[in-house]
């Protein structure tokens, strides 16, 4: 017990400590400020801006902004799914596997286009070496990419700026950020144990004589990325939970740490280049907050056990199934809360498996989305719950809301709302429809409260882009990959608009003079009254889901166990 929750304390206490390094590293690279990879990064970006042909082109309007990021998204993601569909064709690819099905090929490419790599297939036994690779590592950088440069655009906005290039930011993130620290943890994923190979299965004798496959490939600088980049999507079918991703505790500490210190710094980011440095750090302390009780939650959870499988045993043990010994109850507890708060969804244990604390905790983080928030967008979500916060305070005190100086008015209360409500949107209407054809749509494998989760997971998992599942869902059907294809367009890119839009609305309006009766934002009171706004609005929309969820499992499960200890 006491190791456990030392490794949970050891890790927050690192991530405490990175985490402003990288905030400040990332506003002197979108600042134009000089960095320690200049003499590397300059010739490098002057080479791709020439080449791309926006060397010299100005920032953007909110409108062309919008384009740049749907024309480049869509081109590449059309891309990927013909090098999925052409794949039986195309090289490295060693134990010959043919195209996958149209409609599986289809919700891979929008699953990773959108930053959310969830996966319908196992990518050892689906995709190959090249289509790993080529097409979806290369998508590993450029959605996560595409996520930090809105955020960028949408902090300019916020503090009055204009909205910068996209095709500059998209480059920056991955030449300053991405790429650098890929190289680094590679390597050091590669020195721990990661394989990294074009070579084809390994091939071993068994005691009894038999032969087994043994399933490897590039593997290393794939998994950094998806955890860099919160992508998530594994190269094996059991994702951080196989050997080859995620051999030992060493490599598991580093990749949970990994999958934080972009959203965490980002926030901090933000308080340097507004200039308001003291509400990054109180934002920072309240998702700080958030995140480690829902860590606590989980964790406590997963110590205390099945009440059922006690009350047999006639004492407590801690959950572990559906956990990898090499990390126990503990780092699966603190991997989940972080995969599903960064949106990440990478897994280092089965979630199906969670106790319904963890199931409450994880659906929870996909619902709010900024704790940490996704790779760029989930930042931006923060700032839009500061927004409703200061236009709530402005109605009750009888003021006109004003935020950075500039008036919130009408626009930016519809823009904010649409960013909001798209998510419920994405995840109920097709929840609902799925649940109400349980055996030809759903594919659970668990009957009642725990099926309802199941449901809701997955598509929480695609509007949230986290990449996450329940798992023990028959998940690779027609339904299921056109439906979710549906949540994650949503979940992404109606956000994306609105925040874009949103961020040049509030770059165009004039300051106003502060006054005696000026809201500050940069306050405990106010930071406070947030943290109240988020939990409010979240519990509003997604409380009756989590009744008859989790909640209603864990009741479930404490009267069977109250029921067989009874019968003793």
């Amino acid at each position: 017990m006491i190791q456990g929750f030392f490794q949970l304390a050891m890790a927050l206490a690192i991530l405490l400590a990175v985490a402003p390094f990288l905030g400040r590293y990332m506003a002197r690279v979108f600042r134009g400020q000089r960095t320690v990879l200049d003499p590397i990064a300059v010739p490098l970006e002057r080479f791709l801006s020439s080449t791309g042909g926006f060397a010299h082109q100005a920032s953007m309007t909110g409108g062309q902004y919008v384009r740049a990021v749907l024309v480049s998204n869509g081109v590449m993601g059309v891309l990927v799914y013909l090098i999925l569909m052409l794949q039986a064709a195309l090289p490295l690819n060693p134990t010959n596997l043919v195209a996958p099905s149209w409609d599986l090929a289809l919700h891979t490419a929008i699953s990773f286009v959108t930053n959310t790599n969830q996966q319908h297939y196992a990518g050892e036994t689906t995709y190959s070496y090249f289509s790993q690779v080529g097409a979806l590592g290369f998508l590993m950088f450029t959605s996560a990419a595409t996520g930090i440069a809105v955020a960028i655009a949408f902090i300019r906005g916020l503090s009055g700026k204009t909205l910068g290039n996209f095709y500059v930011d998209l480059t920056l993130s991955i030449t300053r950020i991405l790429l650098p620290i890929s190289i680094v943890g590679a390597i050091a994923l590669l020195i721990a144990g990661v394989p990294e190979t074009f070579a084809g299965p390994a091939v071993a004798q068994t005691l009894e004589g038999a032969t087994q496959y043994i399933a490897r490939g590039p593997v290393a600088h794939f998994e950094i990325i998806k955890e860099l980049g919160e992508n998530g999507g594994g190269f094996f079918g059991i994702n951080s939970a196989h050997p080859y991703e995620n051999p030992n505790n060493f490599t598991n500490l580093l990749t949970n740490l990994i999958m934080l210190v972009i959203p965490a710094g980002l926030i901090l980011t933000y308080g340097i280049m507004a200039d308001k440095p003291r509400q990054g750090w109180l934002i920072f302390g309240m998702v700080f907050v958030f995140y480690a009780v829902l860590v606590g939650i989980t964790a406590v959870g997963e110590f205390q056990g099945n009440p059922l499988v006690n009350s047999i045993l006639g004492g407590q043990a801690p959950n572990l199934e559906g956990k990898e010994v090499r990390f126990g109850w503990a780092l699966t507890a603190l991997w989940a809360v972080s995969t599903t708060g960064t949106m990440c969804g990478a897994v280092n244990g089965m979630h199906d498996s969670l106790m319904p604390p963890g199931g409450f905790t994880t659906l929870s983080d996909m619902f709010l989305q900024i704790v940490w928030g996704g790779q760029g967008t989930g930042t931006a979500y923060l700032f839009v719950f500061l927004i409703l916060t200061v236009f709530l305070t402005g109605l009750m005190v009888g003021r006109t809301p004003e935020f950075f100086s500039r008036k919130i008015e009408k626009r930016e209360i519809v823009l904010a709302s649409i960013i909001l409500l798209a998510h419920p949107i994405a995840i109920l209407i097709p929840g609902a429809i799925t649940l109400a054809f349980p055996e030809t749509l759903a594919g659970i494998s668990n009957a009642g409260f725990h099926g309802v989760s199941q449901v809701i997971y997955e598509y929480a998992s695609a509007a949230a882009n986290n990449g996450s599942g329940f798992e023990g869902l028959g998940d690779n059907t027609l339904w299921w990959n056109l439906s979710t294809s549906f949540s994650l367009m949503v979940g992404r890119y109606v956000p994306i608009v609105a925040l874009i839009y949103l961020a040049d609305s509030m770059a165009q309006k004039q300051p106003v003079p502060e006054t005696a009766g000026t809201l500050y934002t940069d306050s405990i009171l106010f930071t406070s009254v947030t943290a109240g706004t988020i939990l409010i609005l979240g519990a509003l929309t997604f409380l009756p889901v989590l009744a008859l969820g989790p909640i209603a499992e864990g009741f479930a499960i404490a009267k069977a166990a109250a029921e067989v200890t009874a019968g003793f």
